[in-house]
């Protein structure tokens, strides 16, 4: 509104200086009147175009000026750029599955914890307690797996928060360049809620394994203890063909 008054102003300034212009000009007084006024006539159409010259020229400064206000609001950054916590959150968890004898993926030495606690078809003189590490395994494995869970339960709110946030951001992005930003902060966002999905994703099958192997090692062993006890059979055919 201010530049379109800017512009009208300068019109109606220019149009009465030259108007003042024209009234200031003596003029000579002949017999050829009309002559003169024609003269004077002509003077005041090329002042019109003066005037119109200058109010397109105000015109392109208004546009160039709109476009430089444009391009600074589109190069606005966000101040407070927010992105999650998702390398504290995995080493939280990390933490929380190697719960007691659990078989925890995170273990160093995954391949000899597995074979020492699950050797597979072999006899032992101490079931009793063979079968009691088996199910503390299983068990502290399926724990670690629950509070697994329930620490990225308690993160809820924390990235409910974190998304609220974002929200705001992108509702009230100034120019592409925010819009940028808060896209860059969402897709950041994404990529942590799908490593802490992982996370539970291989908690779950810790415990599943876990499981498995002890039910797996404990028929084994029992195998292994009866064949042992009553000496291994040998099935052989009788000829018979089907």
């Amino acid at each position: 509104m201010k530049k379109q008054w800017l512009a009208k102003g300068t019109s109606a300034v220019a149009i009465v200086a030259v108007i003042a212009t024209a009234t200031a000009v003596p003029t000579e007084a002949h017999a050829g009147g009309v002559g003169l006024f024609a003269t004077e006539y002509t003077q005041l159409l090329n002042y019109a175009e003066l005037v119109g010259q200058l109010e397109k020229q105000v015109m392109m400064v208004e546009n160039q000026m709109t476009q430089i206000a444009d391009m600074a609001k589109h190069g606005i950054t966000i101040s407070n750029q927010l992105f999650g916590t998702v390398e504290s959150d995995i080493v939280n968890l990390n933490r929380i599955v190697n719960t007691g004898q659990s078989l925890a993926y995170t273990l160093s030495n995954m391949d000899g914890t597995f074979r020492l606690r699950f050797p597979g078809y072999i006899s032992t003189t101490n079931y009793g307690q063979q079968y009691s590490q088996w199910g503390q395994t299983s068990l502290d494995s399926t724990l670690g797996s629950l509070k697994a869970a329930g620490l990225q339960n308690d993160q809820f709110n924390s990235d409910a928060a974190l998304l609220k946030t974002l929200q705001s951001q992108s509702t009230t992005a100034v120019g592409r360049m925010q819009a940028l930003e808060v896209g860059n902060e969402i897709a950041e966002n994404q990529a942590e809620q799908l490593m802490k999905l992982r996370q539970l994703m291989m908690a779950d099958m810790q415990s599943k394994a876990a499981f498995q192997s002890a039910q797996i090692q404990k028929d084994l062993t029992t195998q292994a203890d009866t064949d042992k006890f009553f000496g291994q059979a040998t099935i052989t055919s009788d000829g018979v063909t089907f």
